[in-house]
């Protein structure tokens, strides 16, 4: 096979002779370079230094090939040296928002909210072990037998997590995800995420400090629309985030960033997210947006927004409005606080203004599925009332049929908070019925 085929696209898997050839030429690099001063290097200079010496190396010692195979082969060698070897290409693409290792042979990534196989793979089983090496030690954490979980973050900020046998059964499972640029607003409206009516009436909601929950199932949307959302904050306010991975990108300018640690390798120095919602607290915030509730921070952050925080924002895995609010409950009980349940019923119904329900359909698209507002009070059972549904094509309709957000009028008492605010209520909220088509 020529070698022109062996070193081609790095999305193709490699032949045994130019994996050999990366094994061979990265031991003689490391044997030129010294490593001491190339690591003091940012990672920019320390990848052209290595490409130097490399393509010197090849001049002497390399077999005859092309400039652009020398050039596949020296980016192949650098990658695996310095970067994160096979996964350097798909990291590059733009297109990919996850990937997921799962075995040094079984690769996929999602593109635009769909899941594909690639036919990268890993040399060998050790290959993807050093990979992994080199992603957690560079955040100073372990994984082995003893430690067979961990999350890290990468240098350019995509969130990690690495499970090993005897956990993962068919080998390391290494899964990357990304995060694209962050949407405004007006972006998800024009992919379809929610139509300008509801984009408003949102915008309205945020700057008159309603307490909002986003909700929804694995990979819907919720970081990206919680971002969207706090970007409407107003700019003279100073908001505290709280995440388990820093993913957020808000563009105010007095915004207060905080991530949660986990323990170290002696199982010391953890810092949750309950910590750090008990501390922002003494941080004088406008606003707390936390990235996701888990666990008994779900009680903290309703005490904050019964006690003078409002207009917070948080996401929590559910599949309906109504069950949002169920779920809240459930997490708010992990507590070491043994609450009575009408208690903590209290504390949701005292926090929570609305509920926004997001959902990906099979196509990948995510939008809104239904906004609620809560309109329970005290101790009573949960009760919502429906501000927006979506409404699918009907089934048999033609492929490319839009389907349509139904609007409805708006609570007395949401409606009237929005006016005390100064703000205007969308026109499609003042009647019920209203929908408006979503964009093809």
């Amino acid at each position: 096979m020529a070698l022109r085929d062996r070193l081609s696209q790095d999305s193709r898997p490699a032949g045994d002779d130019a994996d050999d050839l990366v094994t061979k030429f990265k031991t003689r690099l490391l044997e030129e370079v010294d490593l001491e001063e190339v690591t003091a290097l940012d990672l920019a200079k320390r990848r052209a230094r290595l490409e130097r010496v490399l393509a010197r190396i090849l001049s002497f010692e390399g077999p005859v090939m092309s400039s652009r195979e020398r050039g596949r082969l020296i980016q192949r060698i650098v990658d695996d040296t310095v970067g994160l070897g096979v996964l350097e290409g798909l990291l590059a693409d733009e297109t990919v928002t996850e990937i997921m290792v799962n075995g040094a042979k079984d690769i996929f990534v999602e593109r635009r909210g769909r899941i594909e196989r690639v036919p990268t793979t890993f040399a060998s089983e050790a290959q993807l072990y050093q990979t992994i090496d080199r992603i957690v030690s560079s955040v100073n954490r372990r994984v082995d037998e003893s430690s067979p979980m961990v999350d890290a973050r990468l240098a350019t900020g995509e969130r990690v997590n690495v499970i090993i046998p005897p956990l993962a059964m068919d080998g390391p499972t290494l899964t990357i995800r990304r995060f694209p640029q962050p949407f405004r607003m007006g972006d998800l409206v024009a992919k379809g995420t929610l139509d300008e009516p509801l984009a408003l009436l949102l915008a309205a909601m945020v700057r008159a400090r309603c307490n909002i929950l986003v909700s929804g199932g694995t990979g819907s949307g919720k970081t990206t629309f919680l971002n969207a959302l706090s970007g409407l904050i107003p700019d003279g306010e100073r908001i505290v985030t709280i995440e388990d991975a820093a993913e957020l990108s808000l563009q105010q300018p007095h915004v207060v960033r905080l991530e949660s640690r986990p323990s170290n390798v002696e199982g010391q120095g953890a810092v949750t997210i309950r910590d750090l919602v008990r501390n922002s607290l003494r941080m004088r915030p406008d606003r707390i947006v936390v990235g996701e509730v888990r666990g008994g921070e779900t009680l903290d952050m309703l005490q904050a927004m019964n006690t003078g925080h409002e207009g917070s924002l948080t996401t929590v895995h559910a599949n309906s409005a109504s069950d949002a609010l169920g779920r809240l409950e459930t997490l708010a009980a992990m507590t070491d606080l043994e609450l009575p349940v009408d208690v903590i019923r209290d504390q949701i119904n005292g926090a929570m203004d609305v509920v926004v329900q997001l959902e990906r359909d099979g196509d990948g698209n995510r939008r809104i599925r239904e906004v609620h507002a809560v309109t329970s009070a005290h101790r009573e059972p949960f009760r919502t009332e429906p501000i927006t549904d979506f409404v699918p094509p009907p089934f048999g309709a033609e492929p490319g049929t839009a389907g349509t957000f139904a609007h409805h009028s708006l609570p007395r008492q949401l409606r009237e908070r929005l006016l005390r605010a100064g703000e205007v209520v969308p026109q499609q909220f003042a009647v019920a019925g209203h929908r408006s088509v979503v964009p093809a």
